[in-house]
């Protein structure tokens, strides 16, 4: 399988456009690269009952439900940016970067942008 490119990075904030939680708004808890899925804070809750186990004396959990988010395929979610949401696109920049012996060369950065501004994300 093909390596998957996703462009959504923890700690952004996205706009579900798909789905049970369409139009909620939250934070990138983690991106799961491989499955091409994202756990968004407050989005696709599920309830989770969990066994009491009594093994390891202190360290045993208690039981009962306990509800957390699911993830959501990066299909399904958009970045926001100021009032709106936005495509995410690339860009090669031109920088100066300084060697350990003090010369310096330049090298290209990719950074991301929006593709409805242009501007840095």
């Amino acid at each position: 399988m093909a390596k998957a490119s996703v462009n959504i990075k923890k700690g952004d904030t996205v706009k579900v456009i798909a789905g049970k939680d369409k139009g909620a708004e939250g934070k990138v808890i983690q991106v799961l690269r491989e499955e091409q899925r994202v756990i968004v804070e407050g989005v696709n809750r599920v309830k989770k009952h969990t066994k009491v186990v009594n093994q390891g004396g202190r360290a045993g959990n208690t039981g009962g439900i306990i509800t957390a988010e699911a993830p959501i395929h990066v299909s399904n979610v958009m970045l926001v940016e100021g009032d709106g949401v936005t495509r995410i696109g690339f860009r090669r920049d031109e920088v100066t970067k300084r060697r350990p012996d003090g010369s310096t060369y330049t090298a290209q950065r990719s950074v991301r942008i929006s593709r409805k501004t242009g501007k840095e994300i």
